[in-house]
């Protein structure tokens, strides 16, 4: 048990690590990756949401585990977009707060969703993390380089959550599933937290 939760510490760590190294100073077209790539990993809440995105993937299986991230990733893009082009969107933070607390709810009570419900949730919200990171872009990035970045790094969260659903899954049968819904209750509750400026 504790090499599971070693490993899965070691995947949240080594997913931390580029928007470390990229945080140094750079121009042009890097400048917009390097920002683009550790805008994602800035803030609890996008991290959590990526992460539950993955481990929500994992445990419906079969063709969510690449359509549910890529249906976010996608619709994160679009919502990027309306935040570059300073298309003005409602609640952006709360939407952004409810997509940690259902994303968490959902892993921590294990809910089978339809494939096509699970996507329009998970695009619904995406549109708010993608309107954040487009409207949050500095001046001096790279448009396109930056849109590139913040999505590599989104996919890679939601890896994270795809490996810690698998690694927890394979742990034994009762301590995976109550790790893995207790992961789900903690970031539920972190988003509760985020909803009301607790955190």
């Amino acid at each position: 048990m504790k090499s599971v939760l070693k490993s899965g510490l070691l995947a949240l760590a080594a997913a931390a690590l580029p928007a470390v190294a990229s945080a140094h100073p750079a121009v042009g077209d890097a400048a917009g990756f390097s920002h683009g790539f550790a805008h994602p990993m800035s803030g609890l809440d996008h991290v959590l949401a990526m992460v539950m995105v993955g481990v929500v993937a994992f445990q419906l299986g079969s063709r969510a585990i690449w359509l549910l991230p890529l249906t976010f990733v996608l619709m994160m893009a679009f919502g990027g977009a309306l935040g570059v082009a300073g298309v003005g969107l409602p609640f952006v933070e709360t939407g952004i707060a409810l997509s940690v607390v259902v994303l968490g709810g959902m892993v921590a009570i294990n809910v089978r969703a339809p494939l096509a419900a699970a996507l329009g949730m998970a695009g619904l919200f995406a549109i708010f993390h993608g309107h954040a990171h487009g409207a949050e872009m500095p001046d001096n990035a790279a448009g396109a380089a930056y849109a590139a970045g913040f999505m590599m790094a989104t996919g890679l969260l939601h890896g994270v959550g795809l490996a810690l659903g698998y690694v927890i899954g394979h742990a034994g049968e009762r301590q995976g599933v109550f790790v893995t819904r207790a992961a789900g209750g903690v970031a539920a509750i972190s988003g509760l937290g985020i909803l009301a400026g607790l955190i």
